[in-house]
């Protein structure tokens, strides 16, 4: 942010007064522009005994295997981004059981909450999706998933299932050195 959204003046990287963190404030009307984590949301859908993952059309991880996920807009709820993305990117219809995972990512400033949902009727790939697929725990594309917080899910999900109880699950992954030991 170099300029303030206010009126256009140049902004300074500081600690305003009474606050503790440097923020971009307007060099002429004092404007400070705070900056807040991105929320991707998205859902765990199963039908069965599968689930349903996403071949990424797009960069980031372009042909990498995900779930239909992608970022909350203005005035949406998590619940609401999740639905949307799933009928965007899987062209499906889905019944959310509950919150499932929640990743704060926060050397991205980046959540993402995944809604474990049930599969209502059919899928199709969206436009930003090279193909959909049904797979079983034994035929996930493990190596071709497109990001960590994916397959922890997945194996949280699987780990859930045999055990016949489903629970949220909450992860605080500080630096991306931290994705081993989640």
């Amino acid at each position: 942010m170099n300029f303030c959204v206010k009126c256009g003046a140049n902004t300074v990287y500081k600690v305003p007064p009474d606050d503790n963190r440097f923020r971009r404030v307007c060099r002429l009307c004092g404007h400070i522009h705070y900056e807040n984590p991105k929320i991707v949301c998205g859902c765990l859908v199963r039908s069965d005994d599968l689930v349903l993952l996403c071949k990424r059309g797009i960069e980031p991880r372009k042909d990498r295997w995900t779930f239909p996920a992608g970022f909350l807009e203005i005035h949406e709820t998590t619940l609401d981004g999740a639905k949307r993305e799933t009928a965007e990117e899987a062209h499906a219809e889905v019944e959310i059981e509950m919150l499932y995972t929640q990743f704060d990512l926060a050397y991205i400033s980046q959540i993402y909450q995944f809604y474990l949902a049930d599969l209502v009727g059919s899928f199709a790939p969206g436009d930003e999706t090279l193909d959909v697929q049904l797979f079983s725990k034994n035929s996930v594309p493990w190596e071709q998933l497109a990001f960590p917080v994916i397959r922890r899910s997945l194996e949280c999900y699987f780990s859930d299932r045999d055990s016949g109880r489903y629970k949220f699950r909450h992860f605080e992954i500080p630096e991306r050195a931290s994705w081993t030991t989640i």
